[in-house]
């Protein structure tokens, strides 16, 4: 199939591949079918396991530990990628957590120290990693940016608790890098998938029940797909959206107009 926009001869950094269902593996599969050279991020050793199918099947050759509570695995990955390519042309974040009591439990109950660790790895860590890559960025010229989010965000979504709080803080650090990092070409969007079922969505109490509505309530009555939220990953990590910056992208099948 050809590919709807062209990465050739570009280098993509992409984290939080978790499985072959990731979002992430959806976006790895569309950049790599654009020509794309990736370079992916894992946990740890067990869930390296899980994505080897993916590296593999892709062809990846460089595959680096990222544990963002460990700053010195980000130190390390940057500094791989410095010393083999010397560049880099977009970096993807797709990372979240927060834990399954404040995930479920009300906004009010939330612990301090539940909020200040979900809010560390879901929405500071996109800010570690811009940090990151910008100077890599620079020496290619400029780069793009894109982390993922979701509706919980603006709109209250039963069960997602302290991670709605975590996305709309996220989409609000998208906003304000993108217009810190504009005059050096480097753009900075969010993408809002609509539901669809991964690890960690699983993890989220009556999923299948926002699925179920999405799908009925959508206009395109349709659940959206990794390689959906791929797609338009790589469009705006190619020269194709080259003047779109600071925005909040939804691939939903239109779910997120209706009220």
């Amino acid at each position: 199939m050809k590919p709807l926009v062209n990465l050739e001869g570009k280098i993509g950094l992409i984290t939080g591949i978790a499985n072959e269902k990731s979002i992430s593996t959806g976006v790895a599969e569309a950049c790599a079918e654009a020509g794309a050279k990736l370079i992916v991020t894992y946990q740890n050793e067990k869930t390296r396991a899980f994505i080897e199918p993916v590296i593999a099947r892709l062809g990846i050759t460089d595959a680096y530990l990222l544990d963002v509570t460990r700053p010195e695995t980000l130190a390390d990955v940057f500094d791989r990628i410095d010393a083999t390519h010397g560049k880099l042309d977009f970096a993807i974040h797709s990372m979240a957590f927060a834990k399954r009591d404040d995930l479920h439990g009300r906004v009010v109950d939330t612990s301090a120290d539940g909020f200040a660790m979900a809010m560390d790895i879901s929405t500071h860590s996109f800010v570690r990693l811009a940090k990151m890559v910008e100077p890599l960025f620079e020496k290619t010229g400029g780069g793009s940016l894109v982390t993922m989010t979701y509706l919980g965000s603006e709109k209250v979504i039963a069960n997602y608790g302290v991670m709605g709080l975590c996305k709309a803080a996220l989409e609000a650090a998208t906003r304000y890098m993108a217009y810190e990092l504009g005059a050096k070409n480097i753009r900075v969007n969010a993408v809002s998938p609509g539901p669809l079922m991964t690890r960690a969505a699983s993890g989220i109490a009556g999923f299948d029940g926002l699925m179920a509505a999405a799908v009925e309530r959508s206009p395109m009555h349709s659940l959206v797909t990794p390689e959906d939220i791929g797609a338009l990953t790589a469009f705006l990590v190619s020269d194709a959206g080259r003047l779109v910056t600071g925005g909040v992208h939804f691939v939903d099948a239109g779910y997120n107009i209706m009220a």
